[in-house]
């Protein structure tokens, strides 16, 4: 969607102040021998094939004098020019998330946003075959997208298709330090739909298992809580171990600092132990 070119001193002002009033211009100072400048390299260049915005790359050593001139006193340094104006950005190696929110500052939208946009719109008004094309078409895009694998998996789980949701969390880490508490949100979210889904058997507590999901469902997390330590306490062989992995996942679906996974993982380890 967008364009990497390198500048120097007698091309700056074309390919950058000139283009910045047709599109934003971000100008990648950077260093051959600067470790954290390799490592924004790929980055930048990943986002600027989503965004419709230049990349000029400027190597401080073979320009030193628009190094200079841009007040560059560290590397990376990126600008942002808009409209001939060139305008303060980041120095320092920066995650790919808060590119995107820079971005966003921007008004900019990627590939990605835009297409998920059209996603829901078409599934909004009912056209859910268009709207599984056009998701299948961005993923086939952007196989390696983490946030476009989520959004996926979360448009499957409200489609009731549970095996593509599963398949797709299965291929971003629960430990990543960036996606990792939306994956577990998201298994969570994936374990309490599969279940309240599922058809209800003559076992005691399979009734009382199948509420708890549906109350998780409805966000009513305490009541919850309190049937799957009921069935903790009943039957701990029950599903293998199944109340008690609930538990956890409903832990995660929260969070570890919200005040009900205080209070009942108290609770839980008191039953356990």
């Amino acid at each position: 969607m967008g364009s990497s070119i390198a500048v120097n001193q007698s091309t700056f002002a074309t390919a950058v102040l000139e283009q910045s009033h047709t599109k934003p211009v971000l100008v990648d100072f950077f260093a051959q021998w600067c470790g954290p400048c390799q490592m924004l390299k790929p980055v930048l260049e990943q986002l600027v094939q989503e965004y419709d915005v230049v990349l000029a790359k400027v190597d401080i050593d073979q320009e030193p004098e628009l190094a200079q001139t841009y007040g560059v006193q560290g590397v990376p340094d990126v600008k942002i020019v808009i409209d001939g104006e060139v305008n303060d950005g980041f120095v320092g190696m920066v995650s790919e998330p808060q590119l995107r929110q820079l971005l966003a500052q921007l008004n900019l939208k990627s590939e990605v946003e835009l297409g998920l946009e059209a996603v829901y719109r078409k599934a909004t008004i009912g056209n859910l075959e268009a709207a599984r094309s056009q998701l299948q078409t961005l993923l086939n895009q952007y196989p390696e997208q983490p946030q476009l694998k989520l959004e996926a998996a979360s448009f499957y789980l409200d489609d009731q298709q549970f095996d593509q949701a599963e398949a797709l969390l299965k291929t971003v880490s629960e430990y990543d330090k960036t996606y990792g508490v939306a994956v577990k949100q998201l298994q969570s979210l994936l374990f309490f739909q599969r279940l309240a889904h599922e058809s209800v058997s003559d076992h005691p507590c399979d009734r009382n298992f199948q509420q708890a999901a549906k109350l998780v469902l409805e966000e009513e997390y305490q009541p919850a809580l309190e049937l799957l330590l009921e069935i903790v306490s009943q039957d701990r062989r029950y599903r293998n171990d199944g109340a008690r992995k609930a538990v956890l996942a409903i832990f995660d679906r929260l969070g570890d600092d919200h005040s009900l996974t205080k209070d009942y993982r108290k609770k839980l380890t008191m039953l356990l132990y």
